[in-house]
């Protein structure tokens, strides 16, 4: 796993299919600045001076949940899963989707 591509909010961009087709550098290298727009969760991240979200002691904030529950690029509990083990120091993820779909509810 390239450290460089930890995404701050939990997801890994070694897997993300964007990375490739709008020759993303990631997210630690764009800095916030994404292909897409601003990324307030990296905003945030870098404001506070962390290098991911789970090394945050407000993890999971509002601003993190709202991207989790974004239906485009949501997740099933795997970024959560992702930041603690990477606050852990643990050098392994788990890729979007493996979860399967959480209740709704």
């Amino acid at each position: 796993m390239d450290g460089e591509l930890i995404a701050r909010c939990g997801a890994y961009c070694g897997d993300c299919e964007w990375k490739e087709k709008m020759n993303c550098l990631g997210c630690q290298l764009a800095k916030g600045n994404m292909f897409w727009g601003e990324c307030r969760v990296a905003r945030c991240s870098i404001e506070k001076g962390i290098e991911h979200c789970g090394l945050c002691s407000s993890v999971p904030c509002d601003t993190l949940q709202e991207a989790f529950d974004n239906p485009e690029h949501g997740d099933n509990g795997e970024r959560l899963a992702n930041l603690k083990a990477w606050a852990r120091g643990e050098d392994s993820y788990v890729k979007l989707g493996t979860f399967g779909p959480r209740a709704k509810g």
